[in-house]
């Protein structure tokens, strides 16, 4: 570093205090990491769930096929979004604090899901209405671009070195639980109310419900603690482009330790439920319960894989892991599409166990391989750019490949693709375990 830089360093040091904060116990760090993710990915999944219906409603004029794909669009747009939202939301995690990308996040979030639950259809507006559907999605990537990776980094960096894992798996625990949440959601109002019912009004009682899990995360997050390393990474304030292009080597590993898993995951807990769901003719209640049972094994297999981690090592345990969902995702996904209701659970077990411990120690694996400086945006960035291409975006490429290729298994292949891009990737690393968060 230059002596210039040194000086600036220090006269920036000097204003900005970056003494560790009081101290906050693990579980309200665990909380306050959850609930964030537990809001946003109940209104995903809700959204997913309910792509037929929505799809009825806002895209009226097209084929079944065309209406589902409309609408698998319009979930993956919402991806598209997060590179976007990273970016800024993490420049408000790096330079203001992590406590404060944390609030902003959680409150667009709440907001564009109630505007969803609340919007007229093209039968009373028009093409505005699948417009303002667009947008809202796009604000709720926007959000999700900072709150699921500065949630992870928060907790992280909260934790002790020897729980790290374990903690942050909260986050990815989260997500889990708005999934259950938007899952079961969706089996309650599916058998509660007529298909009519559910097509016409009942798909929208869930994204209204789900302001009451805003309010309740506000108030967990209104009193947390900044972190040191987030105290600290405030007063650098590097400049973000060349902090981007430095920060290269991570951001492409971060695609070989994500993909897979989540694109498997969306294929796994998203498209083979709707496809199921939307082949029966009916409600598909059984599938969707079916779905919330299987969530509750990803929930528990997510600690599990945290504190697994942090004792014999992510990348180890990671690679290990890629290799068992390659080796089981065309079984799995074949009982999934073919499987009664009983099957299509010992399907979705199969692929749940080592997706649950694979999401539940990445968080504090990415974390761990950037640097400081801008820790938060390039994590963020990112990983919403590995979403963006392999995760939201995977019940689309799976409906266009069962349609082009004629292969209802496709799929399969294309996961299969992602792990053989990620054990690349990942061989060269080192373990991360170790490594000081304050670099």
């Amino acid at each position: 570093m230059a002596v210039g830089q040194n000086q600036d360093w220090t006269q920036r040091s000097s204003v900005v205090d970056v003494s560790p904060t009081r101290r906050q116990s693990a579980l309200r760090t665990a909380l306050a990491g959850l609930i964030g993710n537990v809001l946003e990915w109940f209104d995903f999944a809700v959204y997913g769930y309910f792509a037929s219906d929505i799809g009825q409603q806002f895209f009226p004029q097209s084929s079944h096929t065309a209406q589902q794909m409309l609408t698998f669009a319009v979930f993956a747009l919402g991806f598209v979004a997060r590179p976007v939202g990273s970016l800024v939301l993490g420049s408000v995690g790096d330079r203001i604090g992590r406590r404060a990308l944390l609030t902003l996040s959680i409150a667009l979030m709440g907001g564009a899901t109630l505007i969803i639950g609340l919007l007229p259809t093209y039968a009373q507006i028009g093409v505005a209405a699948p417009l303002l559907l667009l947008a809202m999605r796009v604000v709720q990537g926007f959000s999700l671009g900072g709150e699921f990776t500065g949630s992870m980094v928060y907790t992280t960096e909260q934790a002790s070195p020897r729980m790290r894992g374990l903690v942050s798996s909260s986050t990815a625990a989260g997500t889990t639980i708005g999934f259950i949440l938007g899952s079961g959601s969706a089996w309650l109002v599916n058998a509660q109310l007529s298909t009519e019912q559910v097509g016409s009004w009942g798909w929208r009682i869930p994204f209204i419900a789900s302001v009451s899990l805003c309010v309740l995360g506000w108030f967990l997050r209104r009193g947390i603690s900044e972190t040191a390393e987030g105290l600290k990474a405030a007063a650098i304030r590097p400049a973000l482009l060349p902090s981007l292009v430095a920060d290269w080597v991570p951001m492409v590993r971060t695609f070989g330790i994500v993909a897979m898993t989540n694109a498997a995951y969306y294929l796994t807990f998203t498209y083979a439920v709707e496809r199921r769901k939307s082949l029966t003719g009916e409600g598909g209640e059984a599938f969707l319960l079916a779905n919330t049972l299987s969530l509750v094994v990803v929930l528990i297999a997510k600690p599990l894989g945290g504190w697994l981690s942090d004792r014999t090592g992510r990348r180890r345990l990671m690679m290990t892991l890629t290799v068992a969902m390659m080796c089981l995702i065309y079984a799995a996904l074949r009982i999934m599409l073919y499987g009664t209701p009983p099957q299509f659970i010992v399907g979705q077990i199969l692929l749940a166990v080592p997706i649950g411990m694979a999401l539940g120690l990445q968080g504090a694996m990415v974390v761990e391989i950037f640097p400081l400086r801008t820790r938060v945006t390039s994590m963020s960035f990112a990983y919403s750019i590995t979403l963006a291409l392999a995760g939201g975006t995977a019940p689309l490429v799976s409906t266009w490949l069962i349609e082009a290729l004629g292969q209802p298994l496709a799929p399969a292949y294309y996961i299969m693709v992602y792990g053989a891009v990620g054990l690349a990737l990942m061989w060269p690393m080192k373990e991360t375990n170790t490594r000081a968060l304050d670099e």
